[in-house]
């Protein structure tokens, strides 16, 4: 199986918002109770058309067919001077693709040009019963850093 990894261009966004849809579905819809969703549907267009200019949205294809896509950017605060932090927003790989190595090459995409353009942090934040994707990044060098507790 081949992976291509391929930056989203404007006539790629309907195949960004759909593994994005794909994600809202898979993940934040069984863990979320509060997720809309249907929020890439309504919203997706727009949102990921104005993130081309400013964060990098990445394709990735294995032999040619979708398989998911991922979102990062770069984040920088007076409060913490001298450090960039690359955040991996959004990352998912279909079922079908995982574990063909499309995963590993969208992160280590995101992680060059993360580098390129001054990152000296990487942060990613995943659902705490998401058991495969905690250790799916912290395969990648993710380690727990910060801990969210909510009450509902």
């Amino acid at each position: 199986m081949a992976t291509t990894i391929v930056e989203a261009t404007e006539e790629l966004i309907p195949e960004l918002v759909a593994s994005a849809g794909a994600l809202f579905a898979e993940d934040g819809g069984r863990r979320d109770p509060w997720m809309d969703t249907d929020w890439p549907n309504k919203h997706g267009t727009d949102y990921y058309r104005g993130l081309l200019t400013s964060a990098l949205c990445l394709l990735a294809r294995v032999d040619d067919v979708p398989a998911g896509h991922l979102v990062g950017r770069l984040n920088s605060s007076e409060l913490r001077p001298g450090a960039t932090t690359a955040v991996l927003e959004s990352m998912r790989v279909g079922e079908e693709f995982r574990r063909t190595g499309a995963g590993s090459a969208l992160v280590a995409e995101f992680t060059a040009w993360a580098e390129r353009n001054g990152a000296t942090e990487f942060r990613v934040t995943a659902f705490v019963d998401n058991e495969a994707a905690i250790a799916f990044y912290r395969s990648h060098g993710f380690a727990p850093f910060e801990l969210t507790l909510r009450r509902s």
